[in-house]
């Protein structure tokens, strides 16, 4: 009688979840196009999964649920931009004030790239804060924080050169900037025209000019 063959179960470590950096920046920078363009809650994680290019369970590898993606998506957009703000603000070669023109005309580069179809990623997720997961509202006030700060210190720059009067405050010139520039992105996305950044800008530092010169 012959023997029946024997199985033997498999020897080796069982299968791993794919542990491919790559495959997680890819999920985050479609997750950024998605949600600078569309928003948080139109933002399917089938459909990014999809446009990825990535297998489903590289995704649930990397994230537990699509509100871990949005707020690893908040701290990537975060520290991106934080870095762009620092190379312009940290350009020695310019003005305190230059610096701040050079923002303008990257970020009105940037969405002019794109059509205008893409805003500020956390300008968006702003307007969505009653449909948002709750902890997503302090890492948007943090995020916000964090720009203006920086743009405080390179105000203050330019108020110590005497570019800009001695009567403002930098920390509020910078909240101001930012509640203006939020508003001139959002139309400009509304609008798909450079037009509402332009004449932000121009308001904003005709004002700062002319105090600076009546001082």
């Amino acid at each position: 009688m012959e023997n029946a063959q024997e199985t033997k179960p498999r020897r080796g470590r069982p299968p791993k979840a794919p542990d491919d950096a790559a495959a997680r920046q890819k999920l985050i920078r479609t997750g950024l196009a998605h949600l600078t363009e569309r928003g948080y809650s139109s933002a399917g994680v089938n459909e990014i999964i999809l446009e990825a290019g990535v297998p489903k369970g590289c995704f649930y590898h990397y994230f537990r649920s699509k509100e871990d993606f949005g707020a690893a998506l908040i701290d990537a957009y975060q520290s991106y931009f934080s870095a762009k703000l620092d190379r312009c603000f940290q350009d020695e070669t310019l003005s305190p004030l230059d610096r701040l023109r050079r923002f303008v005309d990257e970020a009105s580069a940037g969405m002019a790239k794109h059509d205008f179809k893409r805003g500020c990623l956390a300008g968006n997720l702003g307007q969505e804060t009653g449909a948002l997961p709750a902890p997503f509202r302090e890492r948007l006030q943090s995020t916000f924080k964090d720009w203006q700060d920086r743009t405080a210190a390179c105000l203050a720059q330019a108020q110590s050169l005497g570019e800009i009067g001695p009567k403002h405050a930098p920390q509020e010139l910078a909240a101001f900037f930012w509640i203006g520039w939020e508003g001139a992105v959002l139309r400009a996305k509304l609008d798909r025209s450079p037009a509402p950044l332009e004449t932000f800008a121009k308001g904003f530092f005709t004002l700062l000019e002319s105090e600076a010169e009546n001082q």
